[in-house]
């Protein structure tokens, strides 16, 4: 991943017992991976438009995920008992400090905090893993 979020330590997941989806996936399959969170969403009682910034918060996350991380990312999904949707994305690939002044692109992480109620990033020997949070049913 490489954006201008200050990672943090630690680890990142479902509680214990809650039920999580995970599906792996690469950059060819990010059409895929879209259908797969809009579907999630919808199930979760999402707004159309709350599904729409929800898609585009997890491709920007995704895309950084397998062009500037590793090949193969992860993605979970699970629902809290307040009835928000959790995304977690992870790689396995080496933290790289954000764009530099006066870059065009590299805004995903900074897209994905606006569209989301919540985004934590953390980093470490493991890769790095954005979680983000979304109100369930609008």
């Amino acid at each position: 991943m490489n954006e201008d979020v200050e990672p943090q330590a630690g680890a990142a997941g479902p509680p214990p017992g809650a039920p999580a989806k995970e599906v792996r996936f690469t950059l060819p399959d990010l059409p895929r991976l879209r259908q797969f969170a809009e579907n999630e969403a919808r199930a979760a009682g999402m707004s159309d438009e709350a599904i729409g910034d929800f898609v585009i918060a997890v491709n920007e996350v995704a895309t950084n995920a397998v062009t500037h991380g590793a090949d193969i990312g992860r993605m979970r999904t699970w629902e809290t008992n307040g009835g928000d949707l959790v995304v977690e994305i992870h790689d396995e690939g080496e933290w790289k400090p954000g764009p530099l002044p006066g870059a065009v692109g590299g805004m995903g992480l900074w897209v994905a905090r606006l569209l989301s109620a919540d985004l934590a990033l953390n980093v470490g020997d493991g890769g790095s893993t954005v979680v983000m949070r979304f109100s369930g049913k609008n």
